[in-house]
């Protein structure tokens, strides 16, 4: 669920009825079901917040609030705290003015469609209230941050110290402006910190995992050795190198699926990554005898597929990078701690290990559109599509979809001949444009 914050679905009244419907979903035997809540830094999540609390305590559960926390540290306290659910308010990568809420179920792992559609319907009508007698308590959970800090520490081994390297890191003013710095810094980095300074309005300002350019420039700056850049709830990362290039989730992937094959550590030897990650990832894999696995655009199939085949690492091109020896979700800080840890163990430089392969040149154009509009169903947008299609023929592919998080639709092509395929995508674009 993510929006507009007090608009419609995002409004205190109906995150009132939500919670209060997810406690109903849970009332089915006499224990004491418990929720935990994080958040981002949004001004918007105190009243998100508070609105939540009140329809879970009104439906008897109790509370555990943990503040400004990490998305992946929801999902690891909600297991961890033996928690029926967890939720984390943020709208990711989002302006300050959006706002959005995840659920995770008891196993940490977000909850699933059935378990979602159960909760929906509940819904439609005015879920009971429980005697006064059991209403839930709340309690501030003041260590939170640092329990998920800890907890990432560990994902390195004992004998990994970052003693000598100089990093950049931007929080984009979002859930990790305190624990991120900490933990590199614990681990003997020299960090350079940027957009640690949240103010309820400033998350992804022109910083982040979207916004990298001052990252980009105080890695040139201070001559550090790399960046690291995360989003709104840190669940996403990318990396700049040396020369402050930036990499995307692409390249992170490569290198880790290339290393953990070679140790023996890569489950089943496959990758699984979405439909955007580029056609240079899957060719520089099957080099190596690893298979990659596709799946639709969202983390949330990444980990469908690779709980469905038991696969350990995923991931998507927008950084969100899913190691389930670790975490049940992308975690932008403990991929960061990988990465830094291959530039220790290696001593080879970030520009080195950003660039596993060639990637094909790929073009992605955003277009907006109007919230009545069906751009992707008018004839001339079909017929572009078409077009682009037998233009690019056996030598490139195209991926033309609707974001699922703003009101855009996404056009992205693939091919060896980038003005032939710049050419497409605009022709697209603009018959979309038209439509929208």
């Amino acid at each position: 669920m993510r929006g507009r914050a007090n608009v419609h679905p995002m409004t205190a009244a109906n995150m009132v009825q939500l919670a209060a419907a997810v406690g109903q979903y849970f009332a089915r035997d006499d224990k004491r079901h418990r929720v935990v809540i994080g958040k981002d830094t949004r001004r918007s999540c105190y009243m998100l917040e508070n609105a939540l609390t009140a329809g879970f305590t009104a439906a008897g559960m109790d509370v555990f609030a943990l503040g400004p926390i990490p998305t992946p540290g929801v999902s690891r306290l909600t297991h961890s705290m033996r928690a029926d659910i967890g939720v984390m308010i943020s709208a990711s990568h989002n302006p300050h003015y959006d706002n959005g809420i995840k659920f995770f179920g008891p196993d940490g792992y977000k909850l699933s469609d059935a378990a979602e559609a159960e909760i929906e319907a509940l819904l439609d009508s005015a879920p009971p209230l429980v005697d006064a007698e059991q209403v839930g308590r709340v309690t501030r959970l003041h260590d939170a941050g640092g329990r998920y800090a800890e907890y990432a520490k560990t994902t390195l081994t004992d004998r990994i110290r970052l003693t000598g390297l100089k990093v950049v890191l931007d929080c984009a003013n979002g859930a990790a402006y305190r624990t991120a710095p900490d933990v590199l810094w614990e681990l003997g980095a020299e960090v350079i910190p940027l957009g640690v300074s949240p103010n309820g309005y400033n998350i992804n300002e022109g910083c982040g995992s979207t916004n990298p350019q001052a990252a980009m420039a105080a890695v040139l700056e201070h001559g550090a050795d790399i960046g690291i850049c995360l989003d709104g709830d840190a669940d996403r990362i990318a990396i700049i190198d040396e020369t402050g290039a930036l990499a995307d989730g692409d390249q992170i992937m490569a290198l880790l699926a290339a290393d953990w094959a070679r140790t023996g550590r890569l489950a089943h030897n496959t990758l699984v990554a979405t439909v955007m990650s580029n056609l240079g990832l899957e060719r520089y894999l099957s080099g190596l005898g690893i298979t990659l696995e596709r799946t639709p655009v969202g983390d949330r199939y990444v980990v469908e597929a690779m709980r469905a085949g038991g696969f350990n690492l995923g991931g998507e091109q927008s950084g969100h990078i899913v190691m389930t020896d670790y975490a049940t979700t992308g975690d932008g800080l403990v991929a960061g701690l990988q990465f830094l840890s291959r530039m220790k163990d290696t001593g080879q430089k970030a520009s080195t290990l950003t660039r596993s392969f060639e990637p094909v040149p790929q073009i992605l154009k955003n277009v907006r559109y109007s919230a009545e509009a069906a751009p992707l169903d008018a004839g001339a947008v079909q017929q572009a599509i078409t077009e682009g299609e037998a233009r690019l023929g056996g030598e490139g592919r195209l991926l033309i979809r609707k974001s699922g998080t703003e009101p855009l639709i996404r056009v992205m092509g693939e091919s060896e001949d980038e003005a032939l395929l710049r050419a497409v995508i605009d022709d697209i674009a603009a018959a979309i444009s038209a439509s929208a």
